[in-house]
């Protein structure tokens, strides 16, 4: 996987490439937990073109495998998804404002945010 470390606040966060496919199924969440685990980091930073093309079609699973896989291990997942730029399920908005509420899952309109709520309440 393309995937960067960065540091805020102490922390080292793991973040993918803006533009780039990381994710062509949801078991390529494991190599993601590998790149954390790897880098001593619980916390990832993702953009949208990093998922699988499915993930925001909630009846396609592959949402709740990658969410489930990375919640396993303690993950923090920040999403960066800017309004517009992909087309949500009326499900998996459902799903991603009940995300929103806890620690594990969040969708930001740009990184500086994400990167916030990453390192917030470490």
């Amino acid at each position: 996987m393309n995937l960067t470390v960065t540091e805020k606040a102490g922390l080292r966060l793991v973040e993918g490439p803006p533009g780039e496919q990381l994710m062509r199924t949801s078991d390529d969440a494991v190599s993601l937990v590998e790149a954390c685990f790897s880098n001593m980091s619980l916390r990832a930073l993702l953009y949208a073109p990093n998922l699988t093309a499915r993930f925001f079609d909630l009846s396609s699973g592959e949402a709740g495998a990658i969410l489930q896989k990375l919640r396993q291990y303690r993950i923090r997942v920040a999403l960066v998804c800017p309004t517009g730029s992909v087309q949500f399920t009326e499900r998996f908005q459902e799903m991603a404002n009940e995300e929103a509420r806890g620690q594990h899952f969040h969708i930001f309109e740009s990184a500086e945010p994400a990167r916030e709520w990453l390192t917030s309440g470490a």
